[in-house]
């Protein structure tokens, strides 16, 4: 024996209205979402990137300034120019990923030029 879908809903929604802490037809509307960021246009995205360090040109001393990072992630930082993306750090070997966690947002790899 099948009970029709919506013979069971209708069951459902009746009992909800009997029983209480369950869902009720009075409650009220759902609690406004946090505010989200708008969308970054092109050109916001460029202005905020420029505030972080580019990992392709950044002095030794610049790099050793990051939380972190000693002479020797320096070095092997500096060793494996260039990079792509930022996350080439892990992947290659060159940070552990503990490291890269606490400068991933504070560093970016653009693309070097031709």
């Amino acid at each position: 024996m099948s009970i029709p879908r919506s013979s069971f809903l209708a069951a459902i929604l009746t009992a909800s209205l009997f029983l209480p802490g369950t869902l009720s037809i009075t409650q009220s509307a759902p609690a406004a979402s946090p505010a989200t960021k708008p969308a970054q246009s092109i050109s916001e995205k460029i202005a905020a990137s420029k505030s972080l360090l580019d990992i392709n040109t950044a002095t030794a001393a610049q790099l050793k300034a990051l939380p972190g990072m000693g002479d020797e992630y320096v070095r092997r930082i500096i060793a494996g120019r260039p990079y792509t993306a930022k996350n080439q750090l892990t992947t290659r070997g060159i940070l552990p990923q503990s490291a890269y966690e606490q400068i991933r947002e504070l560093i970016i790899a653009h693309r070097p030029k031709p």
